[in-house]
């Protein structure tokens, strides 16, 4: 299976897997899901969805739990990352739900076959699935412990034969530091996947912008905070930062 050859009319991308981290679901919450922030993403998925673009999606667990964060704190590595991955199944389930309702068929995989609550991942079925207008969320992340979801998040793009994969976070790019407590933080508009290895920038981890420099997949970071943010990235003019092989 092919990445597909034409983008739809006005985008820039034919198939994308947009990678949102679980803190994104928490909205103004110190813990767990906020229903409204995770309607509000939905919404921004929906209107990505109408332009035409296949969209399939991983989500990190940190809103409930961290299993790097548990294993430092003395917890076996191996489970408190397996409880880790079952975590991103609750927020792919939620997701699930709030796509839903916004009228998104939509489809949950998870690499820890767990057939009550979701469909195993099978990467054939999640193509399939994909090509028949429906959304997938693959969950669990790579179904093993010692790997992030950023990583699990880079394989599935790959698997998928994405034209990219996007990284939602709470600002416009990559920056040279966190703008949030340094002003004279430096924005960049372009990173080539060695300067970001290179410079530690923590856009992804090391293994996850290895693979896409291997698969020459763009990494595209923008802002999910506004309205509208993702279509417009999906159209190539908003705001951003790529990541690819080009110079710096």
């Amino acid at each position: 299976m092919s990445k597909l050859t034409e983008a739809p009319a006005g985008m820039k991308y034919s198939r994308v897997l947009l990678k949102l981290s679980g803190e994104s679901l928490m909205g103004q919450q110190s813990y767990g899901i906020d229903n409204n922030a995770v309607q509000q993403i939905a919404a921004d998925i929906s209107k990505a969805l109408s332009t035409g673009v296949q969209i399939c999606l991983v989500i990190g667990g940190g809103n409930i739990f961290r299993g790097l964060s548990a294993s430092e704190q003395g917890m076996d590595r191996a489970t408190a990352d397996y409880m880790g991955m079952l975590a991103t199944v609750m927020n792919a389930l939620a997701m699930q739900n709030a796509l839903e309702s916004a009228g998104i068929e939509t489809r949950v995989q998870s690499a820890i076959p767990m057939m009550s609550v979701c469909e195993p991942y099978i990467r054939r079925r999640a193509i399939r699935h994909m090509e028949r207008g429906r959304t997938v969320i693959f969950a669990a992340g790579t179904g093993n412990p010692f790997f992030t979801t950023d990583t699990g998040a880079a394989l599935r793009a790959a698997e998928m034969n994405c034209d990219a994969l996007l990284k939602g976070t709470q600002v416009d790019g990559v920056y040279s530091d966190d703008p949030k407590t340094n002003p004279d933080a430096v924005r960049y508009d372009r990173l080539s996947y060695s300067k970001v290895l290179a410079k530690n920038l923590r856009v992804m981890d090391a293994a996850a912008v290895s693979m896409m420099r291997d698969n020459n997949i763009p990494i595209i970071v923008y802002s999910n905070q506004d309205s509208g943010s993702l279509q417009n990235v999906l159209a190539g003019t908003g705001v951003c930062t790529v990541i690819d092989n080009g110079e710096d």
